[in-house]
C-alpha cells in the first residue's frame, strides 16, 4: 500500500540538539576539542564597563570559523548558512529558537578587534597541532600568494602631480601616497612607452566612459602604482603575475612545516613588494611561532623571488640553512676573467688578451635598486687588444664589470646548491610538495582567494583566519599512525630487552608461518 506522509506543525516541541547532532559530527567533536574560553581575556580592553552587551566573543570567532570551513566570503551568506544547520547551531550554542546575530556585527565586530587577537587565536590552534606531534619544527617552506582586493581597477585616479622642489620637500614631510612630483611622472611614462606593445591586450582601467569621437573605446594607459592609486582602498597595489590580469591586490606570505603540513607562520603585506622583500617579516614570524612551542627553526626553503642580498645576509646573520635558488642574474663566474680577493680586482685570462687589470672604481646604485661593485678596466690596456670590440663594444675603449655588494653571500648559496647537487634537487622538491598543495587549498577552499574588506590591517586577520582553519580542519582529521609489530620488535633496545625481543621476533616469524602454511594447505 502507497503511503503518503502528511505534516502539520505543533505548536509546542521539546527538542535537543544533543539528540539530532550525531556524535560523530565534525562540528560536535570540534566543540569538545576546541576552547576558546582565552579570547574573553584578549578581548576584554576593546569593551566598556556600562551599555548594551556586545556579541559573544567567542561567539564571532567561530561564526568566522565556519565561514572559512566552508568557503564563504559574504557575511550576510554566511549568517543564513549558520541558522540553516543544526550542527553549527549546537558549535555555536544557540538553540533552535534563538536568533543569530545581525551580519553587520560580524563586519563590525572583525574592524573592532586588532590583529594580535587574530594572532593569539592562530596560535592556540597551532600550539594544539605542535601538542599532537603534528609539527617538528626542523624544515619550514615558504611561498607567497597574491589576494584580490576589495577594490578595482576602475576606482584608480591619477596622484597630484607637485610642480617645484619646495612641494616635494613638504610631500617627503608628509610621506603621503597620494602624490607625486612631476619628474618621477615623467619617468614613469617614459618608462611604460616601450611597455604598450607588450601589455596591449592586457586589461587595466577599462572604464566605459573613455570613448573618443566616433564612439570607439579609449585603450587608457598603462597604470603604475607611482602614478595612480585606489582611494576606494589606499593599501591595495596593482600587481601582475605572468599571464594573469592586472588587478589590485594584498601579498600573503606562508610559511609550512615538512612534516604534516600545518602553517607555521602567516602574514600578508603590500602587494607591490618582492618575495625577498618580505623574508624577514615571515621568518621572524614564524621563528617566534615556534619558539613558543620550544622548536627551533633550523632549515628554510624557498623558490628564486625570495632571493636577495639583503635575503640572503639576514639568513646568515640568524644562522639559518636556506636552500634558495640564486636569481637569474647572478654569475658564479666570469667567463675570461679571474677574480683575486685579497687584492679585490678582476684580470683577464683571454688567450688572445692583454691581461689587463679591472680594478675596483667603487660602489654605485644603478636603475633598479641594486647597489653594486664597479670593476673597470684602463683604455691603455683595452686600446690595441684583438678582443676589444668582441669584449667591450665598437665605441667602448676599456671593459667594465659589476658586482653585487652581497656577492659573498650569493656565492655561498652557489656552493651550497652545486657541492651536493642531489640533495639541493631533493629541497626543490620538497618545498613544492609541502607549500604549494596548501596555498592551492588556502585559495580554492578555506575562502583566501579574496578579501571582503578594505586595509592592510584587515587582510592580515583574513589571512591568519584562513590559516589556522586550515590547520584546524588538519588538526581535527589527523591520526597517528600506529607502528607495525615488526617495527616495534626491531626497535627494542639490547641488553635487558634482548630475550623479550628475541621471543618476540620468534612469536611474529612462527605466526607468519603459520599463516603461510595455512594458505597453502587451502589452496591444495
Amino acid at each position: 500500500m502507497q503511503g503518503k506522509k502528511s505534516f502539520t506543525p505543533q505548536l509546542f516541541v521539546s527538542v535537543n540538539l544533543l539528540d539530532l547532532v550525531p556524535e560523530d559530527n565534525f562540528y560536535r567533536k570540534m566543540l569538545s576539542e576546541l576552547n576558546l574560553d582565552f579570547i574573553y581575556k584578549a578581548t576584554q580592553k576593546y569593551y566598556g564597563k556600562e551599555g548594551q552587551e556586545s556579541i559573544d566573543p567567542v561567539v564571532f570567532f567561530k561564526i568566522l570559523l565556519v565561514g572559512y570551513l566552508n568557503n564563504i566570503n559574504s557575511d550576510r551568506q554566511l549568517i543564513a548558512f549558520c541558522s540553516d544547520s543544526l550542527s553549527i547551531r549546537l558549535f555555536l550554542g544557540y538553540d533552535v529558537h534563538e536568533q543569530l546575530p545581525w551580519h553587520s556585527t560580524i563586519s563590525r565586530t572583525r574592524g573592532l578587534y586588532g590583529e594580535e587577537v587574530f594572532l593569539n587565536l592562530f596560535k592556540e590552534v597551532l600550539r594544539m597541532c605542535v601538542s599532537k606531534n603534528m609539527v617538528r619544527g626542523k624544515r619550514q617552506a615558504v611561498d607567497s600568494v597574491f589576494i584580490k582586493a576589495n577594490a578595482s581597477m576602475d576606482s584608480l585616479v591619477e596622484k597630484e602631480v607637485l610642480e617645484d622642489a619646495s612641494a616635494f620637500v613638504n610631500e617627503l614631510e608628509e610621506n603621503s601616497e597620494y602624490k607625486v612630483t612631476t619628474t618621477r611622472k615623467k619617468l614613469v611614462e617614459r618608462h611604460h612607452d616601450w611597455k604598450a606593445e607588450a601589455y596591449k591586450g592586457m586589461p587595466a582601467n577599462s572604464n566605459s566612459r573613455q570613448i573618443d569621437e566616433n564612439g570607439n573605446l579609449i585603450r587608457p594607459k598603462y597604470l603604475s602604482n607611482h602614478t595612480h592609486y585606489s582611494p576606494t582602498d589606499s593599501d591595495a597595489r596593482v600587481s601582475v603575475k605572468p599571464g594573469k590580469a592586472r588587478q589590485l591586490n594584498y601579498f600573503g606570505q606562508i610559511a609550512v612545516d615538512d612534516a604534516h603540513h600545518v602553517i607555521t607562520g602567516a602574514c600578508s603585506d603590500f602587494a607591490d613588494k618582492r618575495d625577498s622583500q618580505c623574508l624577514e617579516q615571515i621568518v621572524e614570524l614564524t621563528e617566534e611561532n615556534l619558539k613558543e612551542n620550544g622548536i627551533e627553526l633550523q632549515e628554510l626553503l624557498a623558490d628564486g623571488g625570495y632571493s636577495s642580498g639583503e635575503a640572503l645576509a639576514y639568513l646568515h646573520e640568524k644562522n639559518i640553512n636556506a636552500y634558495i635558488p640564486n636569481f637569474g642574474q647572478y654569475k658564479s663566474e666570469r667567463e675570461g676573467f679571474t677574480y683575486h680577493k685579497e687584492e679585490n680586482y678582476y684580470q683577464c685570462t683571454k688567450p688572445e688578451g692583454k691581461q689587463a687589470k679591472l680594478l675596483f672604481k667603487g660602489e654605485k646604485m644603478d636603475s633598479k635598486g641594486y647597489t653594486k661593485r664597479t670593476y673597470r678596466s684602463s683604455e691603455t690596456d683595452c686600446k690595441n687588444c684583438p678582443l676589444r670590440e668582441q669584449c667591450c663594444g665598437k665605441s667602448t675603449k676599456f671593459k667594465k664589470l659589476d658586482d653585487s655588494i652581497h656577492k659573498e653571500h650569493y656565492d655561498r648559496m652557489h656552493q651550497k646548491l652545486t657541492q651536493n647537487e642531489k640533495y639541493a634537487k631533493k629541497m626543490v622538491r620538497v618545498r613544492s610538495k609541502t607549500v604549494e598543495p596548501v596555498i592551492g587549498t588556502l585559495i580554492n577552499f578555506t575562502n583566501m582567494k579574496r578579501v571582503n574588506t578594505r586595509g592592510i590591517k584587515n587582510a592580515n586577520k583574513h589571512v591568519l583566519m584562513a590559516s589556522l582553519t586550515y590547520n584546524l580542519k588538519k588538526y581535527m582529521r589527523f591520526t597517528i599512525k600506529k607502528p607495525s609489530i615488526l617495527a616495534q620488535v626491531l626497535s627494542l633496545k639490547q641488553g635487558k630487552n634482548f630475550a623479550f625481543s628475541k621471543r618476540a621476533f620468534s612469536v611474529y616469524k612462527n605466526s607468519i608461518l603459520s599463516y603461510s602454511n595455512s594458505r597453502i594447505l587451502n589452496y591444495n
